[in-house]
């Protein structure tokens, strides 16, 4: 969370510029291989390039090629090199403009010394308890008993009101696929991936808030309905029988696959410090909050 990546964001460039340097990147290197000339020389060690006497060091272009997420390859390296000289032509020409000074410009280096030095300062005063070993496997076990004898792959289609519901309920019995009706219709989070869920299940006999997130009616539909089912009728997301409703699938069913404690710790683990740092920076905002005097 708190990770220095000033380095980063300094080689990150505009969409605009973006778009420029891999559009002319290839040209004006063909065209400065056509017009060099004279002797070749030897670059200081670590250093790639020299543009008009300024030096891009090894490690710009060591970040670069794992910024891109790419294999790194030789002819890679050579295209990312092109994109920072010419990057580097760009700014030494903005730099002749004073464009500098410009109140966009300003405005920007501003912004990002408030983030640096914000990140900074909360990384070196929150301090989250540390996670023991004893906690990740209370949680594993806490895990496992909530857990039922099968597993489901679901389905969820939320929609606004009964009327919403009644349209994608018509739809589904004319044969409109599911996924693609979650696509068009779907409020929730996992509309993008045509309504489907992760792997869920339920210990029974099933109470509320012990239902993997999931409310408790729409739960209990889930583990009544057959492989490939689909809920005849929306159901009712609160008392508002008029509010939002959702609309269940069912995908898949399992017997419940439950990891071996060495396999899980790990991510359990960084579960846990990640609550952890939530609860440490939100007791520190609180402090803050009390000693600042605040006008609104």
């Amino acid at each position: 969370m708190f990770r220095n990546s000033t380095f980063i964001r300094a080689l990150c460039v505009s969409a605009f510029a973006s778009v420029v340097l891999a559009t002319l990147v290839p040209h004006i290197v063909h065209a400065a291989g056509d017009s060099a000339s004279g002797p070749v020389v030897a670059l200081p060690f670590g250093v790639v390039a020299v543009v008009n006497g300024v030096a891009i060091p090894q490690a710009q272009l060591d970040a670069a090629v794992q910024a891109s997420h790419q294999s790194d390859t030789p002819q890679l390296r050579q295209n990312l090199k092109q994109q920072l000289i010419v990057r580097e032509l760009f700014r030494q020409n903005a730099e002749k403009g004073q464009y500098g000074t410009k109140p966009e410009v300003q405005e920007a280096m501003n912004a990002a010394k408030v983030n640096a030095e914000t990140q900074l300062y909360l990384k070196d005063s929150i301090h989250p308890a540390q996670v023991t070993d004893a906690q990740v496997k209370a949680r594993y076990d806490d895990i496992v008993a909530s857990l039922g004898k099968e597993e489901y792959k679901p389905r969820i289609i939320v929609v606004p009101d009964e009327a919403t519901a009644n349209t994608v309920l018509a739809a589904l019995k004319s044969g409109t696929a599911f996924d693609a009706l979650a696509r068009q219709y779907s409020t929730a989070p996992s509309k993008a991936s045509g309504g489907e869920l992760p792997w869920v299940s339920f210990k029974t006999p099933m109470t509320e808030g012990k239902t993997q997130g999931l409310p408790l009616a729409v739960a209990q539909a889930i583990t009544q309905l057959p492989v490939g089912g689909v809920l005849p009728q929306s159901i009712a997301l609160g008392s508002d029988t008029n509010g939002p409703r959702a609309i269940v699938k069912v995908d898949a069913k399992r017997p419940t696959q439950v990891p071996p404690f060495d396999q899980a710790q790990g991510t359990i683990r960084q579960q846990l410090q990640a609550l952890a740092l939530e609860k440490a920076a939100a007791q520190f905002s609180a402090d803050l909050l009390k000693g600042a005097t605040i006008q609104q």
